[in-house]
């Protein structure tokens, strides 16, 4: 994890804190904080999720950073293929959720919420089916290997499914559940939240590798990581704000290879974003950065006390980014 050479004053005087209402609760949360840097260079973003500590939360710090004062890489394509986003919503919320991503031939759908029975995830899974061709489902590392294999019988019951996301929460387990069914197993949490993020790729434990450039510590140092993967990647967001989608998309434009639709597309479960929302088209959104709308920072700018929690937060972090 390297980042440019920048006082940490300047960053801090370059610092816009945002509180993004959502659409629906997604990964506990109803309205999403981030914290945008306008450099010379452009704009980036820090929005480590707010129960990570400093360790884990530099690597965000350190992609933000990256955005604001290193140019962007030349990208290969000029567009890129997203996925739905499907939160863990009831099976008749479904048609509501897929209407803000039209075009979209592939959707990813979120499992194994607490609180929600694998019935819950069978009927939106079989929902969605109904309406988009390809379907991936994420755990987050919800299931055992016992859960996760019953899951993905009963999820494919109906229908294929594309790959099931990080089914269960280590790399040995997710080898197990890759042994044991005909689904194919992609890594998320496993790759971003690991000290060696290629250990998965080693250990077979994966048939995909799912990338994020915030966790990852930039696009720069998320092509690396990529370069060193004989796997197919998928780059997806974080639950980014417009800004950091933007530097999703970037990412996924310089891949050398692309084969399947990238998560980009969770600018849509947003109420209101940094951003004028860019509408896919044919399921496609452009390779480009995002530079955000000032009257909507201003409307959208969190509270003081937030405002000095991601100032002090970032004080925190600075020291581990080196």
């Amino acid at each position: 994890m390297t980042a440019p050479a920048v006082e940490l004053t300047d960053v801090l005087d370059r610092l816009h804190v945002v509180a993004l209402p959502m659409r629906v609760r997604f990964r506990g949360i109803t309205t999403r904080e981030v914290a945008l840097i306008e450099g010379p260079a452009g704009w980036g973003e820090f929005g480590a999720f707010v129960e990570y500590g400093p360790p884990e939360a530099a690597h965000w710090l350190a992609a933000g950073v990256a955005a604001a004062y290193r140019p962007a890489p030349p990208v290969r394509r000029a567009r890129i293929p997203i996925n739905a986003t499907v939160p863990a919503v009831a099976a008749w919320q479904v048609p509501d959720v897929l209407a803000r991503f039209p075009g979209a031939r592939t959707a990813k759908v979120k499992v194994a919420e607490p609180g929600q029975t694998l019935a819950d995830d069978v009927a939106r899974v079989n929902a969605v089916r109904a309406a988009v061709p390809t379907v991936r489902v994420d755990a987050n590392g919800g299931w055992s290997v016992d859960e996760a294999v019953t899951a993905a019988r009963a999820l494919t019951a109906d229908g294929p499914l594309e790959y099931v996301e990080q089914p269960c929460a280590t790399v040995p387990e997710l080898a197990e559940v890759r042994r044991r069914v005909d689904v194919p197993v992609a890594a998320d949490e496993s790759i971003r939240k690991a000290d060696d993020p290629l250990y998965v790729v080693r250990s077979r434990a994966a048939d995909i590798a799912v990338l994020k450039v915030a966790p990852l510590g930039g696009v720069a140092a998320m092509l690396d990581i990529a370069a060193q993967i004989d796997t197919p990647v998928v780059v997806s967001s974080a639950l980014d704000s417009a800004v950091g989608i933007g530097a999703g998309l970037i990412a996924a434009g310089c891949l050398p290879e692309l084969r399947h639709a990238c998560g980009l597309g969770t600018g849509g479960l947003f109420v209101e974003d940094v951003a004028e929302p860019v509408v896919p088209v044919d399921g496609y959104l452009p390779a480009a950065a995002i530079t955000p709308d000032p009257a909507r920072i201003a409307a959208l700018a969190a509270p003081p006390q937030r405002r000095q929690w991601w100032i002090e937060r970032v004080r925190t972090c600075w020291p581990a980014m080196s």
